[in-house]
């Protein structure tokens, strides 16, 4: 085979990474997505930057999705935790009534 055939120029697509919810495991863009993060003293915190240091678990914006990972203790697997301080607990919660409602279908 030569290499005659070239291929086309133009702009390069950016890569855009890619994070799953880890309630409805539904896969979306990492900045649409809200992310968790652990730290070395074991609480949860949100993280708007994405940067923290600590194990991160990612959640939709849905407060649906929210209610499940608190409910199911998906959040605490994902983290790799046996339970949550309930004061992180009631932090995020307070948090997930802050979300708008999603309309519509994922």
């Amino acid at each position: 085979m030569t290499q005659t055939a070239k291929k086309k120029k133009g702009p390069r697509q950016k890569h855009v990474p890619q994070r799953t919810c880890v309630a409805c495991r539904r896969t979306d863009a990492k900045r649409t997505l809200i992310r968790l993060v652990r730290d070395a003293d074991a609480r949860v915190h949100i993280d708007p930057t994405g940067k923290r240091n600590g194990r991160g678990a990612y959640l939709c914006n849905d407060p649906a999705c929210w209610d499940q990972a608190l409910r199911r203790h998906t959040l605490e697997r994902a983290l790799r935790m046996s339970m949550l301080h309930p004061d992180d607990q009631a932090a995020l919660e307070a948090y997930a009534r802050m979300l708008p409602p999603v309309t519509g279908v994922k």
